[in-house]
Formats: structure tokens, C-alpha cells, sequence
């Protein structure tokens, strides 16, 4: 979709996260926010751009090139049916993708028919130190890869307030750990490793106030032997000044190097015997949220329209993430490995 003007962005959703979406977008200028509706028009209304209360009301008032969708899983469906019906040209959803994996599939294949791109916000990925990762997997710093491990430790799940002053909904999700959290790194693995063949899930829940589990280990299977581990527990933090920075700490090791990600956004490789270490990325104080892959995101969905390019995250391969975040589930619930 190549246009000589710029690209009509209206938004559905004003809840907490939606303001990193808004202020990313402000600083594309390749674009004009052209509404956003939200059942809440006064939320709507403090972002200062045209409010709505219903997304039919707002297409036909903007008639928008692009729809982007910050809203919960249970709205997505019916909101990407609508804009395919208004003739938007794109649409980006926010993850959770939908609440189901049949209805992810119905999401994308309705897109599909439409000839309309259909982009799974999933932005952990674009986060500079996962894209740093992969440039000095690709030049071969660490040689040959063996394992990825990252340990989630992001310090808000204890006591009977847990989660209640910034996402009061974590509380009652039902399947909480993977499907909310680890699902990035289910992407995030896939990016920097490739598919991932096998899973291997322990999950528990350690708050009684919540419904769904909050802690537990994931052991992923890749081609070559490679594995990846996601050890996450919401009780614990991690030396960071703010946690949610990167909310935790990785290490990609290989056999002749080792990368190391604190939690301020650091990147440093140490060489196979070797004791001092070469720093990747220094940590910035970055704007926006978690790096700014918000605006990373937005930003390559915004160059992929205007330069009909590939993008990442399409909701065709993005069922993949769903279809392991499955089987992780499966895995805790019978106790043994499942085959993606």
C-alpha cells in the first residue's frame, strides 16, 4: 500500500497500555491519529485527538487506512470483522490474540480473504536488545548456540493488592503466567532460535488472591539440539531500578561466547574463557515502554505499508505462538513433553 499522504491511524482502547500506542504514533510522521473510541469517552478524550464511544461510529467518521486494536482478546474479533467491513487497509491487534485459537484462525482468515495485513502487536521482539541478540547470533559471535535462558522475575504478584493499581484483570484470568506473559517469549524464542519443536511446562500458582498460575519453568526444544528455558516467578525481582524495563534477565550461551542481559538493558559478551566481557548495548533511558518496542513495532508496520514490505508478526504465523502456548498448557496438565 503505497499513498502520497499520510496514513489515517484510528485506535479502539484507552485502557493503561494504550498510551504508549498514542504517544508512538505521535512521533511517526508518516501518520495522523485520527480517532480513538473507547466505551469510556473520557479516557478517550484525554488523549487529546477525536473521541468515540463505538468503533462502527469512528470508521465511518475517519474512514481510517489503518485500525489498531488495544483492546481485550474478548473485543478482537468482532473489532477486526468491523474494520475489514469499513475497508481499512491494515489493522494491528494487540496479544493476547483473541480468546481462542479457533477464533485467531477465523481473525486471520477473514484478513486473508480481504487481502487486508493483519499484525499481531506483539512487540518483545523489537525490543533493542533482542534485536541486538540477533545480530550477533547472525555474525556468529557466540558460535554455535546451546541454550537461551530467561528468568521473568518482575516483583508485583505478592499479597492481596497484586496487580490490582496498574492491570486489576490479571487477578481473575484464568491462565495467567503463559498466556498474558511468557507468551512473548514464546515469540521472542522463535525469532532469535527458529521453530520450536517440543515443550515442556511446570506451572504453579503461588498467590492464592488470583486465579490463574504465576510462576513456572518452560523448557523448549529446537532443531540442533538448542534449547531455550523461560523461568518465570511474579513473587520475585531482580536488580534492576525499574523492573519492567526488561522484566528480568537472560543469557544466550554458546560455544564461544556467552551474552548476558541485565536488567537495566545491558548487553555484554564474555568470550569462551575468558573473564572480562565486551559490552553489545549500553542501557539508555529509553522512552516509551520496555526499549520503546512499541514505537519499533508501530514504526516497521508503518514502512512495511508504505513500501509494500514483508511483515513481522502477521497473524498467519503468529497462530504458531498460540498453537505452542497450547501445548504448554497441555504439558502442565498431563505432566509430560508435547511436540508443536
Amino acid at each position: 500500500m503505497i499513498v502520497e499522504r499520510k496514513l489515517r491511524v484510528a485506535c479502539l482502547g484507552a485502557g493503561y497500555f494504550s498510551q504508549f500506542h498514542f504517544d508512538a504514533w505521535a512521533r511517526i510522521e508518516e501518520v495522523e491519529l485520527v480517532g480513538i473510541a473507547d466505551r469510556n469517552t473520557e479516557k478517550a478524550r484525554l488523549s487529546r485527538h477525536p473521541a468515540f464511544i463505538e468503533l462502527k461510529q469512528m470508521l465511518e467518521a475517519t474512514t481510517p487506512d489503518l485500525l489498531d486494536i488495544i483492546t481485550p482478546p474478548e473485543t478482537h474479533l468482532d473489532a477486526i470483522r468491523a474494520a475489514l467491513d469499513h475497508g481499512v487497509r491494515a489493522i494491528i491487534c494487540q496479544k493476547p490474540f483473541c480468546t481462542s485459537l479457533a477464533e485467531a484462525r477465523t481473525a486471520a482468515s477473514r484478513a486473508a480473504e480481504a487481502g487486508v495485513p493483519l499484525i499481531v502487536h506483539e512487540n518483545f521482539r523489537f525490543q533493542p536488545w533482542y534485536r541486538e541478540m540477533a545480530r550477533s547470533l547472525a555474525a556468529g559471535e557466540i558460535g554455535d548456540v546451546h541454550q537461551l535462558t530467561f528468568r521473568l522475575r518482575t516483583g508485583d504478584g505478592q499479597g492481596a493488592d497484586a496487580y490490582l493499581s496498574r492491570q486489576p484483570y490479571f487477578q481473575k484470568m484464568q491462565r495467567f503466567l503463559v498466556h498474558e506473559t511468557a507468551v512473548h517469549w514464546i515469540d521472542t524464542f522463535r525469532f532469535l532460535l527458529g521453530d520450536i519443536r517440543a515443550v515442556y511446562a511446570d506451572l504453579r500458582r503461588m498467590n492464592p488472591v488470583i486465579a490463574g498460575e504465576d510462576a513456572g519453568y518452560i523448557i523448549f526444544d529446537f532443531d540442533h539440539g538448542v534449547r531455550a528455558v523461560f523461568d518465570g516467578n511474579r513473587h520475585l525481582d531482580h536488580a534492576a531500578e525499574n523492573t519492567r524495563i526488561t522484566l528480568g534477565e537472560a543469557l544466550l550461551e554458546g560455544t564461544t561466547g556467552t551474552i548476558t542481559l541485565s536488567g537495566n538493558g545491558a548487553l555484554h559478551l564474555r568470550s569462551f574463557g575468558e573473564r572480562t566481557t565486551r559490552t553489545l548495548l549500553e542501557p539508555v533511558g529509553w522512552r516509551g515502554f520496555a526499549g520503546d518496542c512499541v514505537f519499533a513495532l508501530q514504526r516497521h508496520v508503518v514502512n512495511g505499508l508504505l513500501k509494500d514490505g514483508p511483515f513481522e508478526n502477521a497473524a498467519a504465523d503468529y497462530l504458531h505462538v498460540i498453537e505452542i502456548e497450547e501445548a504448554i498448557y497441555r504439558s502442565a496438565s498431563e505432566g509430560r513433553k508435547q511436540g508443536v
